[in-house]
């Protein structure tokens, strides 16, 4: 048997870039199992004569081969699954609860300390004729329900590979297993929600609603960074949901407004989320929850939603106090997750036309696999005058929004994962900045003189520029934290409490980039234990105690905490989460004038 070595070298390079894309595509067992053999048979092939045949006749069987691997990883393709609610094989049952619309059960987590009940409807599936339609009251049931496993997530553009590089590469936390050869479950009736609740009979119980992010286009609820087992294995009930996104969550159109009784369009999602919260206080009361002490809670997009829902004259009394974390919609002109009701509608009438629809109807028979890929995305919410009556700053001005305290801030990296492709040099640092802040972008140069990332903190590395880290202080500073800054000012103008925090933890994960407090704040660091030391544990305990408190009062000092003040807008201090818990000045205070002015020289 003559085997060439250089056909040994390409083999194994084939099969690597195969066996790459096999394990990040979370590809069946099938696949695994073609590859070899067909590797097996190639090798065997070559040395039985391949090898001295003419090298055009090599080159096509080259091809053959890696046509015929390309069609395995096709037919080996990772099924759809539901995630289960626990990561407990055959998990124990709870007792039966009665909910409005019938009964229903959970399972225990491993150590039995906590029940979780996944997957409850809160809202009929948002389908067919209810596609684009306010969300409706859940049909009842009959027999019990068994809520062990999350519902499938909302419509989204989602690619599995890109999923599983941005857990190489970005949060750094992916693991090879043969337990994960699946893609979890997708589907336009996905309006459920789930509950975690300390084991056993409890009663009157705090409650925490969280609202995930992902830029009002994505995202799912079974995402370990924000699970609740861990906060309510301390006390307090945790719930989150799932809701429309992208088209089928904030798609405006002048004839749906017509059809609405309320005349609204471009805030599906955001009803969603009102219509979760009013199912929470008319049934958690079931779980042991108090459904008068509700605090809503989210994170980047999901901030934003729960500053919607700060202003919505419809969650007026659904909910008490509100944490957010990332984003926020309070500027007069917000920067990103709120646009102007007629670039919805523009939107909504060029997405009519991508599909070649004529009417609703006809864009409501166009099935939901298809138009989740528009090439048009919505992600934003609008003023339309029922969800949101007008721009939320005026109803901050007013001082009739919703929540009664506040818990919100910011990471210390915030914009770069956003602005990773932009290079920005000292030549063009003041003209990047002006699409941030108007003629006001000299100024900030002179706050910021530009300098380049810390080293640590490139993404990469020839995009950088000599300014980079500069520009993404300021853009920061424009597209985040100003939010948390004037939503912390409008809310302490009216005499409430007001605590604002600046998280800077490095680890080996997303550290203080976007989203890299939410493992923290939720007690999920066990989940990747490999990625953090003792120091993110303790810290972690510090962030959860004050979450909890907050949660429980509306005050998150306590026993052993370093005290966290309240907002001051004169005192230009925020409480900095690292090793050492302290307050500190904020670092964009002097920024926030430079925007503020900007701001209003926009209508």
């Amino acid at each position: 048997m003559k085997i060439r070595k250089g056909f040994v070298v390409i083999l194994i390079l084939v099969l690597l870039v195969f066996a790459f894309v096999l394990e990040i595509g979370h590809n069946t067992l099938f696949g695994w199992g073609a590859l070899i053999l067909l590797s097996v048979g190639f090798f065997v092939l070559h040395g039985k004569g391949l090898s001295e045949r003419k090298w055009y006749f090599r080159l096509f069987a080259w091809f053959c081969f890696i046509v015929v691997l390309a069609g395995v990883v096709r037919l080996s393709a990772p099924p759809e699954k539901r995630v289960p609610a626990v990561n407990v094989r055959n998990p124990v049952v709870t007792e039966e609860i009665s909910v409005n619309q019938g009964k229903l059960t959970g399972v225990y987590n491993e150590d039995k300390t906590v029940e979780v009940y996944a997957g409850i409807p809160y809202a009929k599936p948002p389908v067919g004729e209810l596609r684009w339609k306010e969300p409706q009251e859940p049909d009842k049931w009959e027999g019990v329900l068994r809520c062990d496993t999350f519902a499938p997530m909302s419509m989204q553009q989602k690619n599995i590979y890109i999923d599983s590089l941005s857990s190489i590469f970005g949060y750094h936390n992916y693991e090879i297993s043969l337990k994960d050869n699946f893609k979890e479950a997708m589907s336009e009736d996905s309006l459920y929600l789930n509950v975690w609740k300390p084991a056993g009979e409890v009663k009157d119980l705090p409650v925490l609603v969280f609202i995930h992010g992902g830029s009002l286009t994505g995202g799912h609820t079974s995402f370990d960074a924000y699970n609740g087992e861990t906060l309510a294995s301390k006390g307090i009930i945790v719930v989150n949901f799932a809701y429309r996104l992208n088209v089928f969550g904030y798609y405006a159109n002048e004839e749906l407004a017509k059809e609405s009784p309320n005349g609204t369009t471009g805030n599906y999602g955001l009803l969603d989320q009102i219509q979760a919260l009013k199912w929470v206080n008319e049934n958690i009361a079931a779980f042991g929850g108090n459904p008068d002490e509700i605090t809503v809670a989210g994170e980047s997009a999901g901030a934003s939603s729960v500053n919607a829902v700060c202003v919505s004259p419809l969650a007026k009394g659904l909910f008490k106090r509100a944490v957010a974390e990332s984003s926020g919609i309070t500027a007069k002109t917000p920067y990103h997750t709120f646009r102007p009701i007629e670039k919805a509608l523009e939107m909504g009438n060029d997405i009519m036309a991508e599909f070649g629809a004529k009417s609703i109807d006809d864009l409501r028979n166009v099935p939901a696999e298809k138009i989740v890929n528009t090439s048009h995305t919505n992600s934003a919410m609008t003023v339309d005058g029922y969800a949101i009556a007008e721009q939320p700053y005026l109803t901050y001005e007013k001082g009739e929004n919703n929540e009664q305290a506040l818990l919100s801030g910011f990471n210390a990296h915030e914009a770069d994962l956003f602005s990773m492709f932009n290079k920005v040099t000292k030549e063009n640092y003041e003209e990047s900045l002006k699409g941030i802040l108007g003629d006001n972008a000299k100024k900030a140069t002179e706050l910021f003189p530009a300098e380049p990332q810390d080293e640590k903190y490139v993404i990469v590395i020839d995009k950088k520029g000599d300014a980079k880290g500069s520009y993404d202080k300021v853009l920061s500073a424009a597209w985040f934290t100003y939010s948390h800054y004037n939503w912390s000012r409008f809310v302490a103008a009216q005499d409430k409490d007001v605590y604002e925090y600046y998280f800077t933890m490095d680890n080996k994960s997303l550290g203080s980039y976007h989203a890299g407090e939410m493992p923290y704040l939720y007690g999920n660091l066990f989940r990747h234990e490999k990625m953090y030391s003792e120091d993110d544990n303790k810290l972690s305990e510090t962030m959860q105690s004050y979450l909890i408190n907050f949660v429980k009062t509306g005050n998150p000092n306590g026993d052993g905490l370093p005290e966290w003040k309240k907002f001051n807008d004169d005192d230009k201090k925020v409480l900095e989460f690292n090793k050492d818990v302290r307050m500190i000045n904020d670092p964009y205070y002097e920024l926030y004038a430079l925007i503020d002015e900007y701001q209003n020289t926009l209508k």
